[in-house]
């Protein structure tokens, strides 16, 4: 069993302004600062973004808290290839993964959309597909987090 999301951002800038902002450290540290996350860190090594973020397990129902403890790390990398990353999500000694792909597309008023789809898996009986939908819930907010920090970035440039 598997959760599938896709997501659509739309950015008033180019493809190349677009890329360039996500390929930017300090971008992604103040997306992590928008996330309010306890402590992240950006990693960006040529075409390779790593981010690592750990979140406070306060909110999370109690069924996946149990699974989590008090604290949850999340482990995003992204290779980018010209227009397109291959993105893995981890949750480092938990069971389940996230995998996808982000493509940046010009469009025809010179804005850029960004496509994220990704496909979510839990392997835990009986609760991982209640794990699925809460984790592609966190995902859908982060990225309109990540999208809402992006407008004003690239506004100020």
């Amino acid at each position: 069993m598997a959760t599938q999301l896709h997501k659509e951002l739309t950015y008033d800038a180019s493809v190349e302004e677009v890329r360039a902002m996500l390929n930017d450290a300090a971008f992604r540290e103040n997306v992590l600062e928008a996330l309010r996350v306890i402590r992240g860190s950006v990693t960006v090594d040529g075409s390779r973004i790593t981010i690592e973020q750990v979140w406070s397990s306060d909110s999370l129902p109690s069924f996946a808290r149990k699974f989590v403890g008090d604290e949850i790390v999340i482990v995003q990398e992204e290779t980018w290839a010209t227009d397109r990353a291959d993105i893995t999500v981890t949750i480092p000694g938990k069971p389940g993964d996230m995998s996808g792909t982000a493509a940046l597309e010009s469009g025809s008023d010179g804005s850029t959309v960004e496509k994220v789809d990704m496909t979510i898996r839990v392997a835990i009986p009986l609760v991982g597909g209640k794990i699925e939908k809460l984790i592609a819930e966190m995902l859908t907010n982060a990225l309109d987090k990540e999208h809402t920090t992006g407008v004003a970035w690239l506004a100020r440039a």
